[in-house]
């Protein structure tokens, strides 16, 4: 039944992440590097990513990558979301 399948989707843990940038945070510089290497961007796309914050870092990424990449901009001073 239907609800049966709602309640299913629901218990399921999603599978896959869009990270986004919400904020670059204080420390821009140190961001813009983080999501440079954690990318494998461009300077001038990094950047552009960073100053253009809320905006999508990366879609469809496994859960453990999509929580190591958070880390990492945030431990640089960035604001982060998983969705």
């Amino acid at each position: 039944t239907l609800v049966k399948r709602v309640k299913t989707i629901n218990a399921e843990e999603k599978s896959s992440f869009t990270v986004e940038l919400t904020d670059g945070g204080a420390t821009k510089i140190a961001v813009i590097k983080e999501v440079k290497e954690a990318r494998a961007l461009g300077l001038k796309d990094a950047k552009d990513k960073v100053d253009a914050a809320p905006s999508v870092l990366a879609e469809n990424m496994k859960k453990e990558d999509a929580e190591n990449l958070k880390k990492a901009v945030e431990a640089a001073g960035g604001k982060v979301t998983l969705k």
